[in-house]
């Protein structure tokens, strides 16, 4: 279908539902780190989609894989197998660890997995079903908006509205294990936990952290499930956040970047616990399709081929370092600015939005929130990120 001319501001308007804000720009073109709006104007992007154009935009590559596959064979259903979705599942688990894959096709779906694996194990360990079911997750951290989600997202904003919220969550303080320790009763089967919120800021666990959560989970038998749907998949300059801090959780959560722009999400399951799932157990009609698995194997093997992961630790370093000196030179807009890799955030000495905007236009776009993010892709030049500090830099002086 050929695009052509519209007010689309005025057609979202009359005929979208209203549960985004009223964006600041319609995106029609993108190529490589930089996107052009309906008027021309050409940006660098720096949000990638929230993290999820991991390559980009049209990487030649990509682009081709894709038009193959459409032409051949998009979609089947879980009725049948398709040797795409097979292959991904292989090289998850050989990023992971010896265990089983299941597909679904966003980050909340992922999550939602891991909630019902929690209550299949607490089933399975008492042999009674609803007798241990709780999760505990970290304050201020998101899972997405399902009604799972929204429970094991403890924020006022993602809450509102939906009451009663589904029972079984309780919330302890990052990086404090006796928190979390206090919480656990003889209803608790998991706990759930991003090694770097997301929405929340960018706000990371501590090694420590992490690994008194792996230690106090192997002490009380519960499952450790890890959220890695935004800080996954290179994006912190190792495949997995949770990498940084030398553990093995029992189940792993991941969408976004997994397909570079094309929907999908997985759940990596650890042998021990992936027979809890059953014939009839857990389904979903879009999930694993040979195109998005064709659009995650492309991702995976253009991020191996271009070593994307070591050029993010290298270069997301340096880029960080770069974003500490314009903090400090300007203390009284920047409070700090925190993150790993190529997921990043300076946190401003007041609300986002306006930092936010002061990028856009001098023509860079950001993902705000708690902070304003930085997530560029990761086959970004160098020549970009510089001239993405630039206008950062340009920014701050101005504001």
């Amino acid at each position: 279908m050929k695009t052509t001319n519209t007010n689309s501001k005025e057609l979202y308007e009359q005929h979208i539902v209203g549960n985004y804000p009223v964006a600041p720009l319609t995106l029609v073109k993108g190529e490589g780190s930089r996107v052009w709006d309906d008027e021309g104007n050409e940006y660098l992007d720096f949000s990638s989609g929230i993290a999820v154009n991991t390559l980009g935009h049209a990487h030649p590559l990509w682009v081709q894989r894709l038009g193959e596959q459409a032409s051949t064979l998009a979609h089947c259903s879980n009725l049948y197998r398709n040797p795409n979705q097979a292959l991904l599942a292989e090289k998850l688990t050989d990023l992971a660890g010896a265990g089983k894959v299941f597909f679904c096709n966003s980050g909340a779906e992922a999550n939602e997995f891991l909630i019902k694996l929690a209550r299949l194990y607490g089933r399975d360990m008492t042999g009674v079903e609803g007798r241990r079911y709780e999760v505990l997750t970290v304050k201020n951290s998101f899972h997405g908006r399902t009604f799972g989600g929204m429970a094991a997202t403890p924020q006022t904003k993602i809450q509102k509205g939906f009451a009663p919220m589904l029972e079984g969550f309780a919330h302890g303080e990052i990086n404090n294990l006796e928190s979390f320790e206090a919480l656990i009763t003889d209803k608790t089967a998991a706990i759930l936990i991003e090694p770097i919120l997301g929405e929340g800021g960018i706000l990371p666990c501590s090694v420590e952290f992490l690994r008194g959560i792996r230690d106090l989970c192997n002490r009380r038998g519960l499952l450790l499930l890890l959220d890695e749907v935004q800080c996954g998949c290179g994006r912190t300059g190792r495949f997995f956040a949770f990498e940084h801090a030398g553990i093995r959780p029992d189940a792993i959560g991941m969408a976004k970047g997994l397909g570079a722009g094309f929907p999908i999400g997985a759940v990596w399951v650890d042998r021990k616990f992936a027979s809890l799932f059953t014939p009839g157990s857990h389904g979903s009609t879009f999930a694993g399709s040979p195109l998005a698995c064709a659009a995650a194997l492309t991702t995976l093997e253009i991020m191996e081929n271009e070593n994307l992961v070591e050029k993010v630790a290298q270069r997301g370093a340096q880029f960080r370092e770069s974003l500490e000196k314009l903090a400090q030179h300007h203390p009284d807009k920047i409070k700090e600015v925190r993150g790993l890799g190529y997921l990043l955030a300076m946190s401003p000495v007041g609300e986002t939005p306006p930092l936010q905007a002061a990028l856009r236009e001098r023509g860079l776009i950001t993902a705000g929130g708690a902070a304003v993010r930085f997530l560029p892709p990761l086959n970004i030049t160098e020549a970009d990120l510089e001239a993405g500090l630039k206008i950062i830099e340009a920014a701050l002086s101005e504001l």
